[in-house]
């Protein structure tokens, strides 16, 4: 334990994810040492981050203006539709460079140790942006873990009401990977996502 505003600063800093009491620790230390004017260039980024940044109110995606670049680029398919929990999910399926539709953020997977059910993610909004009929698939790219299969089962079963075709990720072993290393949930997922072996 340190004293006065060095400890509160770890304390802070301990609170972000991802941040245990250690890393925190060596961030404060670090920021410490550092000139002020790199601390006060990083203090400014994040109120200017906090002041200016949103969501994109059509997809939950985060945006610097109403609408995100993937919503207000017309070149995006919009009869595709990919539904990913969180903004760094967009990120990383853009990464790809596979996809060319639109997205739609959840905020989250469903969770009930966490307190988190169906209403408080963006389902509805997602259902309205349905409506229209313009969406022909709707592709669920939750996470593969048990919040996301629950949130992806969830939808669905909920989406299975409407004329779209709905697909999930294939999930399996990593490209460069060995099948002695992979686990059994992976492995089994593998032999269920299997495809013909010309395509």
């Amino acid at each position: 334990m340190y004293e006065g505003v060095l400890q509160d600063l770890i304390d802070e800093l301990a609170r972000l994810p991802g941040v245990g009491p250690k890393g925190a620790q060596r961030i404060a230390f670090h920021l410490l040492a550092a000139e002020p004017t790199d601390v006060r260039r990083l203090a400014e980024t994040m109120l200017e981050m906090k002041a200016k940044a949103m969501f994109c109110s059509t997809c939950g995606n985060v945006s610097q203006a109403e609408q995100c670049r993937i919503c207000a680029d017309p070149r995006r398919d919009p009869t595709l539709i990919c539904v990913v929990e969180e903004p760094k999910d967009v990120v990383a399926i853009e990464r790809t460079r596979e996809f060319r539709g639109r997205y739609h953020v959840l905020g989250g997977a469903i969770s009930p140790l966490e307190g988190i059910g169906p209403d408080q993610l963006r389902i509805r909004e997602l259902m309205g942006r349905l409506a229209d009929g313009t969406v022909v698939e709707v592709i669920l790219a939750t996470d593969p873990n048990i919040e996301g299969d629950a949130t992806a089962a969830y939808l669905s079963r909920f989406l299975r009401t409407l004329d779209l075709r709905v697909t999930r990720l294939a999930s399996g072993l990593p490209v460069g990977g060995d099948l002695e290393y992979a686990d059994e949930v992976t492995l089994g997922r593998a032999f269920a996502g299997r495809r013909n072996a010309g395509d």
